[in-house]
């Protein structure tokens, strides 16, 4: 991948009961490339589950490059932007530590608002979380 085309990662976290059953999902598109991961953890939170997604993103990229990150999440956004987070600081040092390695830019959408990736990466976080319930058991990709 080369810095000068920009890979854009969708991501989005869902979790019944925070904390609870929960889902993430990441679309990753370059150029006309796409690819999708999800998984899931039987008990967690929303933000695990937004940090989850774009620590599975980032690791899926094979070499640097120009990323951007498209969210509905405040936290995520803070933990990439080196805001101060107060909790899952295990999950925002490897999601800062991964980010290092690319040049990263962050777009917060609003959720639930009608951007059709946002849309569809919420549908696939709902739909590990319900893998998860099913199985009684953590989803992977």
């Amino acid at each position: 991948m080369s810095r000068n085309v920009k890979t854009t990662i969708v991501v989005d976290g869902s979790c019944s009961g925070n904390p609870g059953p929960g889902g993430w999902a990441a679309i990753l598109l370059y150029g006309e490339a796409e690819k999708v991961i999800s998984g899931g953890a039987a008990m967690t939170t929303n933000n695990r589950m937004e940090l989850t997604a774009v620590i599975a993103a980032l690791r899926a990229l094979k070499r640097p490059c120009d990323v951007v990150v498209v969210t509905d999440s405040e936290y995520v956004r803070l933990a990439l932007t080196d805001g101060k987070m107060k909790a899952n600081g295990d999950l925002v040092e490897e999601a800062r530590r991964l980010a290092a390695r690319h040049t990263i830019e962050v777009q917060r959408v609003s959720g639930h608002a009608g951007h059709v990736l946002n849309e569809r990466a919420d549908r696939l976080a709902v739909a590990a979380r319900k893998r998860v319930v099913e199985m009684g058991t953590e989803a992977r990709p």
